[in-house]
């Protein structure tokens, strides 16, 4: 069975940096694309960034372009969203997940991913 596990998730300062890990399992981590989702309170999960298995790909959201930098370490099976410039409307809980297949039409779709680690919440203060 999948299981994705997130880390790094903490409090900071507008401005401030947080690096999150994702820790994929062996069987799976070859085949997928990883990608990170994040939903605030009160509002629907959101797409953040996701990373072919490779690392030749990348996708961001709009929102996050410039700030967030996704990556990941094949040899560690772990996949990181290092997120610098954080602002309070970042404040979430923070999901990765697993998909067999996306594309740039597609990739920020929920029902793509059908792994989900447990989240880690960030939060940012003004």
């Amino acid at each position: 069975q999948v299981q994705l596990v997130e880390s790094g998730g903490g409090s900071v300062q507008a401005g401030g940096s947080l690096r999150l890990s994702c820790s994929v399992s062996r069987y799976a981590y070859p085949d997928n694309y990883i990608g990170w989702f994040r939903r605030a309170e009160g509002k629907e999960r959101e797409a953040v960034a996701t990373i072919y298995k490779l690392g030749t790909t990348t996708y961001y959201a709009d929102s996050v372009k410039g700030r967030f930098t996704i990556s990941r370490d094949a040899a560690a099976n772990t996949v990181y969203l290092q997120m610098n410039n954080l602002k309070p409307e970042d404040t979430a809980m923070y999901y990765c997940a697993l998909a067999d297949a996306v594309s740039g039409t597609d990739w920020s779709r929920r029902d793509k991913y059908d792994s989900w680690g447990q989240g880690t919440q960030v939060t940012v203060s003004s």
